[in-house]
């Protein structure tokens, strides 16, 4: 197991687990700077701020500060306590989490067991459509999955509040890491007052309650979000950052002057084309930490002539993963399995394409296509996806050209704005499209149930009823090692169907204010608390 990843084991089987309560800190003897105002730079402009239909990582940067669920993580990706202080289960099937009760919204009202329950029930209504219906579906939480489709009740749903400050949750099966999952932004509370009152307009800033360490106080869309400390959040006393800014932006190289400028503290990422420069300019500045997400390219398996394995199998063998990984972005790992190889307690067999040459894989390709009625003579023609950015851009024509050269591919470049890539994913409306996957928790599954057959991820509609089946049973494996056996399995049948052509493991480029203190070096995730920051006088 990599040393950045946190292991799940510690939540299983426990009897009485009760974590000690969490605390940003400050190294003693640092000297702070007066002003505490932090700005950082957005992948691009949060299309929601509703946590419960957050689905991409701009606005789960933003709603981390915003909004707070059961647990949140530590510098070094670690579960600890959010709203709940503790929690216990004898048998991964029930758990019961015990609410602080100094834990209270931004307008000073407390945070109860009944507020989880609401919100719980907002997510799971069919009418909602929350866009995280799947991720509901795979925590196990009793009747999820038959409220979702409609064929349950709300009230059947597995979670109760035995009182103001106890929340249970009764599970379909056993899940060992339940409580890493809670984390997610659809678990996270919502106001009920304020959401019946203002209905789809209770996120503006003049009316949104929250229950995070800050409070929306701005924003003007496609400029800035600002927000500022709310001082009910239980741990207000160790959060040093008094306000936060957030400015979107689809240019790196926009983000990199703006933060060359000093207008901005963290970047999300930095121009490929930049790296080397800025590595020998700002070596202070310049961060790279793991970052758990497997960048890869879903092919519409119910789109012609993509509905043909050889056709899929020939356009992922001639992905030079090498040369994108390490030339085109920088730094990255060369991916041939979806779960990134930094997850906790797995690691997948290798397929045995990832042994040969790239002159033997484009050989093996060159035939398949072949075999599929292509070669160049008749080419084969589709449309590559992607949402606006220079980094994915890049890629898109370093690949393009790959297919080109070697297969006579004729490839059209579709570059969509977040919203509309969003809205085209969503209605599986491309030939080939760039995707990246986060785990929203530390575990195999994050990944790999994102290809069954009723996930709403499941971008390439990928559907295999036997790999359906290896997922459901790894999920109720209690033991690692048999868990992990199903989850190998799992990535063998990708390997053999090729839905999705994997083609790096993230590492994370950002320029970071070398006076900000705090930044994590080790979370896995990439979750970056602003309350867990702070600015040193020098």
């Amino acid at each position: 197991m990599s040393k950045f990843a946190f292991s799940l084991v510690a939540l299983s089987l426990s009897s009485a687990l009760c974590l000690p309560v969490y605390a940003a800190h400050v190294p003693a003897g640092t000297v702070l700077a007066k002003q505490q105002e932090l700005v950082r730079g957005n992948d691009a402009e949060a299309p929601t701020l509703n946590p419960l239909k957050a689905e991409g990582i701009p606005e789960m940067h933003i709603l981390r500060d915003l909004f707070e669920g059961l647990v949140i993580q530590d510098k070094d990706g670690s579960v600890v306590p959010g709203v709940a202080q503790s929690w216990e289960t004898k048998d991964n099937q029930t758990y019961t989490f015990h609410l602080r009760h100094d834990a209270k919204w931004s307008n000073g009202d407390p945070v109860t067991a009944q507020d989880f329950v609401y919100s719980l029930h907002t997510a799971v209504d069919p009418k909602f459509a929350s866009p995280n219906a799947w991720y509901l579906k795979l925590t196990g939480i009793k009747n999820a999955e038959a409220i979702i489709d409609s064929d349950k009740p709300i009230a059947d749903l597995g979670v109760k509040a035995l009182d103001k400050y106890t929340l249970q949750f009764e599970l379909d099966k056993p899940v060992p890491y339940f409580v890493a999952m809670t984390a997610h932004t659809v678990m996270m509370p919502i106001n009920q007052k304020t959401v019946e009152k203002y209905g789809d307009n209770w996120t503006k800033p003049e009316n949104m309650v929250s229950n995070g360490a800050y409070k929306l106080s701005k924003w003007v869309i496609n400029e800035r979000l600002e927000m500022v400390r709310n001082s009910h959040y239980w741990d207000d006393k160790d959060t040093v950052i008094n306000k936060v800014t957030y400015i979107p932006f689809e240019s790196q190289t926009s983000a990199m002057n703006r933060y060359l400028t000093g207008e901005v503290d963290i970047t999300s990422d930095v121009p490929v084309a930049m790296v080397d420069k800025l590595k020998k300019d700002h070596p202070n500045a310049y961060k790279i930490t793991p970052l758990l997400c497997t960048y890869y390219y879903a092919m519409n398996t119910k789109r012609k002539p993509f509905d043909d394995v050889r056709v899929r199998k020939a356009i992922s063998y001639t992905i030079m993963r090498d040369v994108i990984a390490n030339g085109v972005t920088k730094g990255n790992v060369p991916a041939y399995t979806f779960a990134h190889q930094d997850v906790a307690n797995f690691k997948a067999s290798q397929p045995e394409y990832s042994t040969w040459t790239q002159q033997k894989r484009d050989q093996e390709a060159a035939k398949l296509l072949k075999q599929a009625g292509y070669d160049k003579s008749n080419p084969l023609k589709a449309s590559l996806l992607y949402n606006t950015s220079e980094n994915h851009k890049a890629i898109a024509v370093a690949i393009a050209s790959m297919l080109k050269r070697n297969l006579g591919m004729e490839v059209t470049l579709d570059n969509q704005e977040w919203k509309s890539y969003l809205a085209a994913r969503q209605q599986r409306d491309f030939d080939i499209m760039r995707a990246s996957w986060c785990g929203d928790y530390n575990e195999a599954s994050t990944f790999l149930s994102l290809l069954t057959s009723d996930n709403d991820k499941n971008f390439p509609s990928y559907a295999n009823p036997n790999y359906d089946k290896v997922l459901e049973q790894a999920q109720s494996a209690v033991d690692i090692k048999a868990r992990n056996q199903y989850y190998d399995q799992a990535e063998q049948m990708l390997a053999q169907d090729m839905p999705i052509a994997p083609i790096y493991y993230f590492m994370q480029s950002r320029l970071v204010n070398p006076k900000l203190g705090g930044y994590p070096m080790h979370n896995a995730e990439g979750r970056i608390y602003s309350k867990d920051l702070y600015f040193k006088a020098k």
